[in-house]
This record gives C-alpha cells, structure tokens and sequence, in this order.
C-alpha cells in the first residue's frame, strides 16, 4: 500500500510512514510512461479555463472560481478525455512533465467542481481504500492508455518517481490552501520549468509556505512530509534561500525551524 500525505494525517504511523515517503519505484506497468519521445500536446483549452476561473489575490494567493468551472465542467471534461486518449509515452520528458501535472490538477479541478460547495477536498470520499476512505486520492478515477489510475499514482508513481524533480511539488495542487498556487495557465513542455520555478517562487515567499517570526521558521508540511525530495531537512534552509526575496531569506538564513502546518480548507474564490 502506498504512503503519502493524506495517510499520515489520517492514521498514527509513525517512523515507517515517513520513511514510506521517498520517491517509489514505478512498478512494470508504469514505467511504460516514460516518455521516449519528442511530440507534443496542445493545452490550449485547459488554458483557457484557467485564465478564467483562477484568480490571485493581492497577496499572490490564487483562488479559483468552483462555481465557474463547475458551469464549464463539459469543457473541463473534454480536455481531460483527450489527455487520457493520448499516448504520455510518445511526449518529450518536459512535454510529459506538463502532461502528467495538469492531468492531475485537471481531474482535482473536476472532482472538487462536482461537489462543490465543500469546505475541504478531504470531505470528497470516492473510496479507493479500505483504511483511508477519505478524500479522492485512491479512487482509480483515470484511466491512461488502457491503466487505470489513481490520483495518488500519478502523483506518487509517475511524476515523483519519473521525473524525480522537487519542483514538480510546486505545480501539483491539492484544491487546499496550503497547497502550491493553483497556476493561472496551463503547463506545456515549454513553460514547465519556468513555471514549476515561479511557483516555488510565489510559495515560499507566501507565509502559508514558510513563516519567519523571532529567528523560528514555520514551513508549509509539504517541506516535513517530502523532505527527501529536498535533499532532507537540513537541505531545506539552503532551498528556501534560493527562492525568496532578499529580504526573507536574510530571515531564513540565521532562523531555526520549529515546526510545519498544513490547512486543508479549500482553495476557492472567497464571497
């Protein structure tokens, strides 16, 4: 059984969890995802969709418009059939890379517009488990060149074990406020790495990513739960340093870290 985020909240596992949380080794089936090749896809309509229910705030902080996309769920819909029509294979790596999170974000988009109003994705229960119930990340709610997937596979055993990149948590979004921006336009093999790094940027100069406050830092759980991704914890400074502004990292810099939070309340445009 895979180990991630949402188990560590919702059951006592203590060490063998956390150790649970490095990347996976992607099984036989999904490893054949690999891309290998050099085509493209256009995102154009997932785009569109976001430029016009995504919404930043003054503080950088970007909420979205369920309401508006539960309006537009056809479109929505269709852009997500034609990404699991498609064969992730045939894409170049960074092309791939876009594919894989906005395919992920896509259907987050999609299972949070249905239900919505809701006041936190882990009140959306598709099942998927017989521990963890709660939430939608173990439903196999995709289905990808004839594999059925879950949420959580996607993220866990394609994205963070094929691309073994730490910016990819940077552009994976939960539909909670804690998580990474909700970005306001689509990945494409093009933008990935700018906007995976953008991303970064808006986050930890957020005080929802890292707070500084009398030489303590309190971090975003993301930074607790995949801090192998970062290089481990004491790697975690040094990251925060080459993404905020002058002025925080001279606070990130002496500080000491004493804690992380999370809040999973959801991230909608506020009325």
């Amino acid at each position: 059984m895979t180990l991630d985020r949402r188990t560590l909240i919702t059951g006592s596992l203590g060490l063998a969890a956390v150790t649970a949380l490095t990347p996976l080794a992607a099984s036989a089936a999904l490893a054949g995802f690999r891309p290998k090749g050099q085509a493209g896809f256009d995102h154009s309509a997932y785009d569109a969709l976001l430029k016009a229910h995504v919404k930043p705030d003054a503080r950088g902080y970007n909420r979205v418009d369920y309401r508006g996309v539960k309006a537009n769920l056809d479109t929505l819909r269709g852009y997500i059939a034609s990404l699991q029509a498609a064969n992730p294979a045939s894409l170049s790596r960074n092309e791939a890379h876009a594919y894989w999170i906005n395919l992920y974000n896509a259907k987050t988009l999609e299972v949070v517009a249905e239900a919505y109003p809701v006041t936190s994705i882990k009140k959306i229960n598709l099942g998927g488990s017989f521990l963890f119930g709660s939430g939608p990340w173990k439903a196999r709610i995709l289905n990808v060149s004839g594999t059925e997937l879950s949420l959580d596979e996607v993220e866990h055993e394609i994205v963070r074990a094929i691309f073994t990149d730490p910016m990819s948590h940077y552009g994976l979004n939960c539909a909670s406020y804690s998580c990474p921006n909700l970005a306001t336009r689509a990945f494409t093999g093009a933008n990935v790495d700018a906007l995976l790094r953008q991303n970064a940027v808006d986050y930890v100069n957020h005080p929802r990513g890292v707070t500084v406050d009398k030489g303590r830092i309190t971090a975003s759980k993301i930074y607790s739960w995949y801090a192998g991704d970062f290089g481990g914890k004491g790697k975690l400074k040094d990251h925060w340093v080459s993404l905020a502004n002058p002025q925080k990292a001279a606070l990130i810099a002496p500080a000491s870290i004493s804690g992380y939070e999370y809040d999973w309340s959801i991230n909608a445009l506020e009325t």
